[in-house]
Formats: C-alpha cells, sequence, structure tokens
C-alpha cells in the first residue's frame, strides 16, 4: 500500500486514489507536485496538483491495464505500455502532450526518461524519439 503525508496540494493527500493504492502498488513516479502509482496488474493512476501531472482522467481508459512503466518530468507523466506504446498527461509545456511525435510513440518503446521539462524514449531498434 501507498502512504503520503505532507502538503494536500502536492501530491500528500491521496485521498481520492486511496482504494486505488490500497494494495498491489509495484513501484511509484513523482513530478514536482504529484505521484503515479504502477500496480501490479498493469494499472496506474496519479494523484496531486492537476496542473503538475495529478489528473489522470482524460487518458485513464489508457492506463486500466498494460502499464510497464511511469516517469515524470517536473509537472507531466508518460507510461509507457506492455505493447510499447506510451501515453502522456500533465502539463504541455513539459511532456504531458505528446501529439506532435504520437506516430512514433504507438509502438515499439522499451523505455522513457526524463528531464526536467522533456522526455525522451528509446525504442526498439535502438533510435530515441
Amino acid at each position: 500500500s501507498v502512504v503520503t503525508w505532507g502538503d494536500a496540494r502536492w501530491g500528500g493527500d491521496s485521498g481520492l486514489v486511496r482504494g486505488s493504492i490500497a494494495e498491489n502498488v509495484a513501484r511509484l513516479a513523482r513530478t514536482d507536485a504529484a505521484f503515479a502509482a504502477v500496480k501490479r496488474d498493469g494499472s496506474a493512476v496519479s494523484w496531486g496538483d492537476p496542473a503538475w501531472g495529478g489528473d489522470c482522467s482524460l487518458v485513464q481508459e489508457s492506463l486500466r491495464a498494460g502499464v510497464a512503466q511511469v516517469e515524470g518530468t517536473s509537472s507531466a507523466f508518460a507510461a509507457v505500455k506492455v505493447d510499447g506504446s506510451v501515453v502522456t498527461w500533465g502539463d504541455a509545456l513539459f511532456g504531458g502532450r505528446s501529439e506532435r511525435v504520437r506516430a512514433l510513440l504507438a509502438g515499439g518503446v522499451v523505455q522513457v526518461a526524463s528531464t526536467f521539462s522533456a522526455f525522451a524514449a528509446v525504442k526498439m531498434d535502438g533510435s530515441v524519439v
């Protein structure tokens, strides 16, 4: 299970997702004001400041299953799915919107890394997006 504390606005209050993170959490990721949890069943959820990635409702359907990794910039998350696709959410200026590279992230991604405000994805063929 996950226990949170600290400033409620910045992820310290996980009350809205408490049922989702009560058990079987495999790993956590963070932005500067939100957390994301990947569960053992491959689902993922986030909480904290919505402007900093704490609200994943727009992509929640894509996060219900098959999530292998979540990485965060300062205010956005990227989830790598087991099918090699990537789902992003959070502040667009910090990588939360990936429409420009959507076709490149549709499959074949094996890892995502981040900086303060950008993501990079390694694909199976060794190329980097």
